[in-house]
């Protein structure tokens, strides 16, 4: 029987695009290549999400690898502006919230949360979080997932878990929890998953 949901947030409850980003930061920079100055941000970004460098560390070395003259808020705003909402996937949160605690699990970043909270509604709705940049742990390792079933009183065995990467989906599978790969050209298919697993919609 499931009795909580975990989700994933990007490219599940929101879409995201960091060229969006990119594409407004490159008219301030030194870097003039889009996917250039994308390689660049990837190479600092992973341990910002990790929680391996603070926000402040960030920004002074995205700027740096940038040659970036704009203004932090610009690129605060810029940074916050790669997501859109996934309307399919905030109605199933809608169905689902008094019913099932509902908690995210994410490998993100400060920055990424504020502007979520802020711009959609629908993370409203979930009772708590397990987030990288805080764990000092990403997905697919085990180490994330067993936090997240720690802090949020978890059973696997009754979690029905939401991701769109498979490896992520491989390892909460090995945990024992009841996980679906999602893509948002088949919504469908995570609706049949989530009926198939006993929970009414």
């Amino acid at each position: 029987m499931i009795r909580a949901f975990l989700f994933d947030i990007g490219n599940v409850l929101v879409r995201f695009d960091f060229s969006r980003a990119v594409r407004a930061v490159v008219p301030f920079s030194d870097v003039a290549d889009e996917a250039d100055a994308l390689h660049r941000i990837d190479a600092v970004k992973l341990g910002y999400e990790d929680g391996q460098i603070s926000r402040a560390d960030f920004l002074h070395e995205a700027f740096r690898i940038l040659g970036y003259r704009g203004t932090e808020a610009q690129f605060i705003a810029a940074w916050q502006g790669i997501f859109t909402e996934n309307e399919p996937m905030t109605s199933l949160v809608r169905a689902l919230r008094g019913k099932f605690p509902l908690f995210l699990l994410s490998n993100t970043n400060d920055m990424h949360v504020e502007g979520l909270f802020r711009d959609f509604p629908v993370f409203a709705h979930f009772t708590g979080a397990t987030y990288s940049h805080e764990a000092k742990a990403s997905k697919p390792h085990r180490a994330i997932y067993e936090i997240a079933c720690r802090t949020h009183g978890l059973d696997p065995r009754t979690t029905f878990f939401i991701d769109d990467l498979a490896a992520n989906i491989a390892t909460a599978r090995e945990i024992g929890f009841h996980a679906h790969q999602y893509h948002h050209d088949r919504h469908g298919e995570l609706l049949a998953a989530v009926r198939g697993a006993g929970v009414e919609l």
